[in-house]
């Protein structure tokens, strides 16, 4: 999938929205990998409190914004390539990330995630997040699952 139209299209599949939306763009994705960016901006509700006189983005945030592009996205749209007529709900079951860098108020980031299976409605990736010089900010292994139905 490459064309902007389909990849505008898979964004606007994604069940988050501001101010838990970490997407701004897919640059790429198939059967095997995906590629998209967020800019984290200056008045984020996060930096508020974190961390007082120097705000730094939480790790917690970096691996939600690489479950969104790296697990999520890549998910929906392989469910979708398998027949699934609209994006299902997925969950967010476990990740192993590893940080190597922080990210400031106004660092624009690319996430990279590599499929590793996706089998009986469960997904596991590879995912590496970068910043603009091209340094790895942090990595790592994250799983989820398609729900049944969505709990109320």
């Amino acid at each position: 999938m490459s064309s902007k139209e389909s990849l505008a299209q898979l964004l606007a599949t994604l069940p988050y929205s501001s101010p838990f939306l970490f997407v701004d763009e897919i640059l790429e994705v198939d059967e095997n990998k995906i590629k998209g960016k967020y800019l984290y901006r200056e008045d984020e509700y996060f930096y508020q409190g974190h961390f007082r006189d120097r705000p730094v983005t939480p790790g917690v945030i970096l691996t939600e914004t690489m479950a969104q592009i790296g697990l999520v996205a890549l998910g929906i749209y392989l469910a979708n390539q398998s027949g699934n007529p609209s994006p299902p709900p997925f969950a967010f079951t476990s990740a192993d990330v590893n940080f190597s860098k922080m990210v400031l108020p106004g660092e624009e980031v690319t996430v990279e995630g590599e499929k590793i299976y996706f089998r009986m409605g469960k997904i596991k990736v590879n995912t590496v997040m970068y910043n603009k010089a091209g340094e790895k900010v942090c990595s790592g292994v994250l799983s989820g699952m398609i729900l049944k139905r969505m709990v109320k």
